[in-house]
């Protein structure tokens, strides 16, 4: 069985990491993915992807990432399931970061870098 994802794109925002009772970490990011494909007007769609980040890596992009780096997420899918009442049940599915590796920094320092790099 295989259960594996690879996303790769910039974060929406900067990494707040929390400590939950029993004391582990997480940290829950969302990276915008732009499609590959145009859509009928002829322009990328992208979708915001959120994924669950856990313990010492959860430390690790809180420490190294902010909004607007680009990052590879290797991760797995998670399922589980809500019960909204005794009739309604929803199964949730759950993104859940295995590795991220920082492929970038946001693009407002990737140009501040250019135009100081230019002077």
């Amino acid at each position: 069985m295989l259960n594996q994802l690879v996303l790769v794109g910039r974060l929406t925002h900067d990494p707040e990491t929390r400590i939950l009772e029993d004391g582990r970490k997480v940290s829950d990011v969302t990276i915008a993915v732009q499609r590959s494909f145009k859509n009928m007007d002829g322009q990328y769609d992208t979708d915001f992807i959120k994924v669950t980040v856990w313990e010492g890596l959860a430390q690790a992009i809180e420490s190294y990432c902010t909004k607007g780096a680009m990052i590879a997420v290797k991760a797995r899918v998670q399922s589980w399931k809500y019960e909204l009442d005794d009739e309604r049940k929803m199964n949730m599915l759950e993104v859940i970061a295995e590795r991220i590796s920082y492929l970038s920094s946001s693009k407002k320092n990737e140009m501040a870098h250019e135009e100081s790099s230019e002077n």
